[in-house]
């Protein structure tokens, strides 16, 4: 018997998220053999019970999948917006299941977005006490001197609370008075470094996030979706379970090169030298 909450299950299928799921359940828009549920909490087992959306039986579960989208600045990353800003969706209207993302970026932050349909792993990815790196190339007027650095790295006191420390280093010192940074961060509060920065001194006109967890950009073009590789599902699914990436894996077999010794070259000067002695007093004998 597998039993799982009704709004997992009606997200599990691809017709919502899980959010959605709970509002459609609360709404009464679900039956379990034709009985209306209206607790997100009810468990059902799907291949027990006859389980319909509106009157409609659930589609067949899809296979899962992975993708890594570069969101371009000026998207949001949810469905509807009262605004009526662009959508990632314009983007992936393309692939054949529905996905979801993990986690969100803002609307004017660019960068690693990863997609699936895999409920267990976005939510797990997404829990604060992983506390995955999240790592960020950010254009700010003027270049932070070692204070300020020294402040991300041991906390920023924001009106939320002191950010947890980051790493951070200045790559690049334009001529207009603004530099480049690489700010990595593992935590997931709202415009996080935008408002770090900004309280440092140092407010942010451009940001990217160029990898989230084991996920990097790479050359991936703005707007470009891509699947994601086994290897990279892999080490996802790792991190996960909390444990660091490939350390499960087996170290020998295919694609794992056993480490060669270093040869001990001063032990074997030594012994060669000792020969030497050793050959050159049975000369003298």
């Amino acid at each position: 018997m597998s039993e799982k909450r009704i709004a997992k299950l009606i997200a599990s299928r691809g017709l919502a998220s899980r959010r959605e799921a709970e509002v459609w359940v609360a709404e009464g828009r679900v039956t379990v053999d034709g009985k209306v549920v209206t607790e997100p909490g009810f468990k059902v087992d799907a291949e027990v019970s006859e389980v319909r959306v509106d009157n409609k039986a659930l589609p067949a579960q899809p296979p899962l999948v992975y993708y890594l989208l570069h969101k371009p600045r000026g998207y949001i990353t949810g469905r509807e917006d009262p605004r009526g800003r662009k959508s990632i969706l314009e983007l992936i209207d393309h692939l054949v299941f529905r996905v979801e993302p993990v986690g969100r970026l803002d609307f004017d932050t660019e960068g690693v977005l990863i997609l699936t349909n895999d409920g267990d792993l976005a939510n797990a990815l997404s829990h604060p006490s992983l506390e995955l790196p999240r790592r960020y190339r950010a254009k700010v007027y003027r270049t932070p001197d070692a204070a300020d650095i020294k402040a991300i790295e041991t906390g920023v006191f924001l009106d939320d609370g002191r950010t947890k420390p980051a790493k951070a280093r200045v790559l690049e010192a334009t001529s207009k008075e603004n530099a480049w940074l690489e700010i990595t961060v593992t935590e997931g509060k709202n415009r996080l470094i935008r408002r770090m920065m900004a309280q440092l001194g140092h407010p942010v006109s451009k940001l990217s996030r160029v990898s989230f967890a084991s996920v990097a950009l790479g050359k991936l073009e703005r707007g470009g979706c891509r699947a994601l590789t086994p290897t990279e599902v892999r080490r996802l699914k790792d991190l996960s379970e909390g444990r660091k990436p490939g350390s499960t894996r087996k170290k020998k077999g295919k694609g794992f090169a056993k480490a060669k010794p270093k040869p001990k070259r001063i032990a074997g000067r030594k012994k060669r030298r000792a020969a030497k002695l050793r050959g050159s007093k049975s000369n003298k004998g």
